[in-house]
């Protein structure tokens, strides 16, 4: 248990990849927080489960993350529980599919606030423990949208493309800390998130569902397979070790091949 005494706050984590992340962290030992929405019990019976798996504690937060005063709340929580976050991932995310002149100003502007602001917002404040512990992991769910695009998808890929940078610009000015940043970038992995869009891919293109799955969803990944979250939580938890230590910077991509063509 390689993480056990360290602190891992994952964004998004109540379903998904971000569950995977935090059971990945529990089983090598790591205390986690939770946060994301959902169903109460169950969230509750995920977060009783993380305790067993790891011998340590798990807290759940229920904030949200389009507001700067929630995410300042839901980090001075784990400050006070645990000291600080040692390994912050921000995974939190959300998707609107439409053409550029007729998406929504407030998706738009939710999209940002999710997938971009907030991964700013966690960081700065979770970095200034990292120096003092000179030890840190900062890793972000981005997404092959953040090196490539595909239409209708204006914001997230603006969101992701942001937080590429974002992370390259971090993992330079933390460098000579013990601190690193770096970026997953998955393919298609079967979510809520990705099921949640294919109505609206649906729609945009006019297309049924099979076709969505097979020749938009799975038409890049060339493996014609989706990734599953527990290949980018074993991801995750090798940039925590001592062999990805000069790691740093770096955009990770798990999509099939998706972005080598």
């Amino acid at each position: 248990m390689f993480l056990k005494g360290k602190t891992a706050l994952i964004t998004g984590s109540t379903s998904g990849i971000g569950l995977a992340y935090a059971k990945a962290f529990a089983a090598e030992g790591a205390n986690v927080v939770i946060n994301g929405f959902g169903d109460a019990a169950a969230i509750e019976t995920e977060r009783a489960g993380l305790e067993a798996i790891s011998g340590g504690k798990a807290l759940y937060s229920g904030h949200d993350l389009t507001k700067v005063d929630q995410i300042e709340a839901m980090m001075a929580e784990a400050a006070t529980a645990f000291g600080g976050v040692d390994i912050l991932v921000n995974n939190a995310g959300v998707q609107h599919v439409a053409p550029v002149e007729e998406f929504p100003v407030d998706k738009w502007d939710l999209i940002i606030a999710l997938n971009l602001n907030a991964a700013f917002h966690t960081t700065r404040l979770a970095i200034p423990h990292m120096k003092q512990a000179k030890w840190g992991r900062i890793i972000q769910t981005a997404s092959a949208h953040s090196l490539v695009a595909s239409p209708f998808k204006s914001a997230y890929v603006t969101a992701k493309h942001g937080l590429a940078g974002f992370t390259k610009t971090v993992a330079l000015e933390v460098a000579t800390f013990g601190i690193t940043a770096n970026c997953i970038s998955p393919g298609y992995v079967w979510t809520p998130l990705v099921e949640g869009q294919i109505p609206d891919t649906m729609k945009a293109r006019g297309m049924t569902r099979e076709q969505v799955i097979n020749d938009v969803l799975l038409a890049g990944q060339p493996t014609k397979e989706f990734v599953t979250a527990e290949q980018v939580a074993a991801i995750a938890l090798f940039l925590c070790g001592d062999a990805a230590s000069q790691i740093t910077g770096s955009n990770l991509s798990v999509d099939g091949g998706w972005t080598a063509g």
